[in-house]
């Protein structure tokens, strides 16, 4: 008789019988609780990309889809990322801001995948803004 039971964590299904050790169980209660602290808004980074029509027809998805796959593959989770509408701009789309703790916000326009990547590396890991992708926003 099995009495395991299925849960869902971090988007990944989970049987209880799958979980073999106390350090495993570990593990996956300290992924929770950083998944946990993304949700509550605690002093993390943040990158908004904007989505508006004229941002989607600009490539925008396609830079979304960077930024995640670049954070992913860096394995960091404590960045949120969120989308916003037009802000105006649109011949600068797709437009990426970044609001690092205790910064000020950063508006980078035309961002292709390639500079999606980069802006993870330079800005989100490393606190350098890369300069000359850096629009006033006013």
């Amino acid at each position: 008789m099995n009495v395991g039971f299925k849960t869902e964590l971090m988007g990944k299904s989970w049987e209880v019988s799958q979980v073999k050790t106390v350090e495993e169980l570990e593990r996956i209660r300290k992924q929770a609780q950083a998944m946990t602290r993304l949700r509550e808004g605690g002093e993390t980074a943040k990158i908004v990309v904007g989505m508006g029509t004229c941002g989607i027809a600009a490539g925008a998805r396609e830079t979304l889809s960077a930024i995640m796959d670049e954070l992913a593959r860096r394995n960091i989770q404590d960045v949120v990322v969120t989308q916003t509408g037009c802000i105006g701009l649109c011949e600068q789309e797709p437009i990426v801001t970044v609001v690092m703790p205790g910064a000020e916000k950063v508006a980078y326009g035309k961002v292709s995948r390639e500079k999606a990547r980069k802006i993870v590396a330079s800005h989100v890991v490393n606190g350098q803004v890369v300069g000359e992708w850096v629009i006033p926003t006013g």
